[in-house]
């Protein structure tokens, strides 16, 4: 059924440009198929009030994790190389298909009321696959009504032996019962993965597969080949976290003799359409190769700001020529997936570094959140505008709020002052999934009170199992310390304030 979005204000074209004057958006199918000035004709099929309304393309949230949906709030004043065990646990906590559907709605839901229509999901699934379970994500988000790229961790090395001195810092008994513990195969994990990708392409499903090989000090070398030569193969969109950290450039250092994006460009991993998460620490040198490859840096900042990962170096690969895209983490790091809390972190904390003419403002960081997650995808000419003929992924603002009155520049007020509390209506693929403010395919309030007693059950395997990984604190503090004296380039962009 056609529909028509009357009377808006509207941000237009890949630039955002604020509309002049009021117009009309009509939407044929799941496309937008006309802008014209409020009156010009007569409104075509449902008729949607959107006056004193600012409609947006929709946020693409880039990166999260579904499945640290029950930790929310449970740490803070970790760094991440000490905090991300306790999301990891080391016997799997069983939970039923539907308490994995239920976690899965923790982030959805508040990416929806954040103006969110794309998220990207890492969800872990380890240590042994459990299709039952990726089907819960899937339908999760089917049934919220978001697009979303959904992809099963890969990771072939042990998660604890992903940091130099293990053999030296670990007590041989804990290493040993570590080791003992089974894994998945790599074969059986790209079997699994090709399976999605050629039943859930997401250029063909609104809930699609993309790859997600962990990082790459997770993974051997053979299996990220592997892993690149499957994405190339099902021409999937590629995620991986690279160089969050600064442990993890002195980690490339010791491993492989280079940092880890020199040594994943030596394998041909660098391609277009592929996202590395974070990339906090960079030096010139390698924001070139990232040029040079066409890889997006995708951006989280209220992640980094929380585990202390540090400050990516944004204006440096802007200047580069590298995309950027824009996103929130998981819930275990940074409690949520509001994605105004990023538009607002990506502009403000950029004006840390010196130098206000090479600041970050709010069309830029707007664009990272809209157009350059988009590119990422690989769909920039479908995705992340308000065009004729491009999918229509919409959102809008109230207008007739404080944070937009009075109305002075929409772009900057969006980004500085709104909150989700002013996200009023979503349109994903053409369909209406939250009007006036409340969910439209869900009772949100029943699967709530279903998430606070599906939490009741876990909390207590939660803190159970927080207690094991405690086993592993003090090796991995040693290991953190021992890293920290180890120097890496000068010329790295500083991610962190000096002590």
């Amino acid at each position: 059924m056609n529909k028509t979005l009357v009377g808006c204000r509207a941000l237009l074209g890949e630039d955002a440009r604020p509309s002049d004057g009021l117009v009309d958006i009509v939407i044929k199918g799941r496309h937008i198929h006309e802008i014209r000035p409020t009156g010009a004709r007569a409104p075509e099929g449902e008729v949607l009030d959107m006056k004193n309304r600012l409609v947006t393309p929709g946020l693409i949230n880039g990166h999260h994790h579904s499945h640290e949906g029950y930790y929310k709030g449970r740490k803070d004043n970790l760094p991440l190389e000490l905090w991300m065990n306790y999301v990891r646990p080391l016997k799997p906590i069983e939970l039923t298909t539907r308490e994995v559907y239920l976690r899965t709605m923790v982030g959805a839901i508040e990416a929806i009321q954040s103006g969110t229509t794309t998220i990207n999901d890492d969800t872990n699934v380890s240590p042994r696959i459990r299709p039952e379970y990726v089907d819960a994500v899937f339908q999760a988000y089917e049934d919220i009504g978001i697009r979303a790229n959904v992809g099963i961790t890969l990771f072939d090395r042990p998660f604890f032996r992903a940091v130099p001195f293990v053999d030296e810092e670990f007590p041989k008994e804990l290493l040993r019962e570590l080791d003992s513990t089974p894994m998945f195969t790599s074969e059986e994990l790209l079997t699994f993965a090709k399976g999605l990708a050629k039943t859930r392409h997401p250029k063909e499903h609104r809930v699609g597969y993309m790859a997600a090989p962990s990082a790459p000090q997770r993974c051997t070398e053979g299996f990220i080949r592997a892993v690149r030569r499957m994405a190339d193969d099902f021409d999937l969109p590629v995620m991986m976290h690279v160089q969050e950290t600064r442990m993890q450039v002195v980690t490339g250092l010791l491993w492989h003799g280079s940092t880890l994006v020199e040594y994943l460009h030596k394998l041909g991993f660098l391609k277009p359409n592929t996202q590395f998460i974070h990339a906090n620490w960079l030096n010139p040198r390698e924001i070139g190769i990232l040029a040079a490859t066409g890889v997006t840096v995708q951006h989280n900042p209220p992640s980094n700001l929380k585990v202390g990962s540090g400050l990516a170096p944004i204006r440096a690969l802007l200047e580069g020529g590298v995309n950027v895209s824009l996103g929130t983490d998981g819930c275990g790091s940074i409690e949520g997936t509001d994605m105004q809390n990023s538009l607002y972190l990506a502009a403000m904390l950029q004006k840390l570094r010196r130098g206000y003419t090479k600041w970050i403002g709010a069309p830029e960081a707007f664009r990272f959140a809209t157009m350059g997650g988009a590119k990422a995808l690989g769909r920039g000419r479908e995705l992340g505008a308000i065009e004729k003929g491009r999918i229509a992924d919409l959102t809008a603002y109230r207008l007739d709020t404080i944070p937009f009155t009075p109305l002075n520049n929409p772009v900057n007020q969006l980004v500085y002052s709104a909150s989700r509390k002013e996200v009023d209506f979503v349109m994903v693929d053409g369909d209406v999934i939250m009007a006036k403010g409340r969910l439209a395919r869900i009772d949100e309030d029943r699967i709530i009170a279903e998430i606070q007693e599906a939490h009741a059950r876990i909390e207590p395997l939660l803190t159970a199992s927080e207690k094991d990984v405690e086993r592993l604190r003090e090796p991995y503090e040693r290991i953190y310390h021992r890293c920290q004296d180890i120097e890496i380039a000068a010329d790295t962009h500083p991610a962190l304030f000096p002590h």
